[in-house]
């Protein structure tokens, strides 16, 4: 037994009881013993007296002990704890997954980059709802407001720039389909990490446009702008076989425009250059977004009395068997 705690601990004082009983009945052994007299074999009788009380004086002191113990009402206390999400939130993570993506000014590229920090990022957001938004020269939703990590970090590892939907960059696009899946969350806090490498030239919702619907909402977004400063290899043309032709192209992003969205939702914008900074201003993020988590201990007590009791009420009825029925004639 394990955890154990006495519900009652000051009867273990009477504990003291035993070793002064147990010194009593070393003083008086001789006495108890020789007090009985009988008329023939007394020699045998005393020898055996003398053999056995000190047995049934353990048995005695035991059976105290058990019993004070079992006064003492020891419980064993098993411990749980648990936690209760008191104030969630819901994340639409929206990427840009235009072409300038696979640039490889970080590593492997910034499509692979980026999605290797979310993982991670996904991960740490136990107790929020996560959807996936993707946009190039259009948007639609990868993956719905869901608790379901498995799902949205799958669908996030899924995406690769295919050609399905139209190149090109539309924040705007992006950044209203992220809001339209947010608009009728009961979630206390909502919040939209929108990341592009470029600059809006695409789509029919204008991005500010698109910012005062998230602000209307509560919604706030965090705007990053992915890409290093100056140059980076990116995709230029088409190889016949339909692979993409590296070349050195300047990095544009519309840093104003990212600024301004998440000034007018309550957000912050981030300019990512490298991994490393891509990794630590998704920490921030992480850190800035703190999920309200009740933490509830759940103590459960189980009495273990009955133990010492049944087993102190034994040793009571195995004295009272070998004294009045086996001893009997001798002691």
């Amino acid at each position: 037994m394990s955890n154990i705690e006495f519900n009652n601990p000051e009867f273990l004082w009477l504990l003291i009881i035993v070793p002064l009983m147990a010194y009593f009945f070393y003083k008086s052994r001789h006495f108890r013993v020789n007090t009985f007299k009988m008329s023939s074999t007394s020699d045998f009788g005393s020898g055996i007296k003398a053999t056995i009380y000190p047995l049934f004086d353990i048995l005695k002191l035991i059976t105290i002990a058990l019993i004070i113990v079992g006064l003492a009402r020891p419980q064993e206390i098993s411990n749980s704890v648990r936690t209760k999400t008191s104030s969630g939130i819901d994340i639409v993570i929206a990427v840009d997954i235009s072409s300038s993506m696979l640039a490889q000014d970080l590593k492997p590229n910034r499509l692979e980059a980026l999605k290797s920090v979310a993982t991670e990022f996904i991960n740490d957001r136990q107790n929020d709802r996560i959807g996936l938004v993707i946009y190039a020269g259009e948007s639609y939703t990868k993956t719905p407001v869901t608790s379901d990590k498995t799902i949205i970090i799958k669908s996030l590892n899924d995406i690769v720039f295919d050609g399905i939907i139209q190149d090109g960059t539309a924040i705007g696009m992006g950044l209203a389909t992220s809001v339209n899946r947010l608009k009728e969350s009961k979630a206390k806090s909502k919040v939209i990490i929108l990341l592009t490498d470029g600059v809006n030239n695409s789509g029919f919702i204008d991005p500010s446009t698109a910012a005062d619907l998230a602000s209307n909402y509560g919604i706030k977004t965090y705007t990053i702008g992915l890409g290093s400063n100056g140059n980076a290899l990116a995709p230029i043309a088409l190889n016949p076989d339909g692979s993409f032709r590296f070349g050195m192209t300047k990095v544009e992003i519309d840093e104003q425009l990212l600024e301004e969205i998440a000034s007018k939702t309550g957000g912050l914008y981030f300019r990512a250059t490298n991994n490393k900074s891509l990794q630590d201003i998704y920490d921030e993020i992480n850190k800035l977004e703190k999920t309200e988590v009740e933490e509830i201990r759940y103590s459960d007590a189980e009495e273990k009395y009955r133990f010492f009791i049944f087993i102190a009420l034994g040793l009571i009825f195995v004295d009272f068997v070998f004294k009045k029925i086996i001893f009997k004639s001798i002691v």
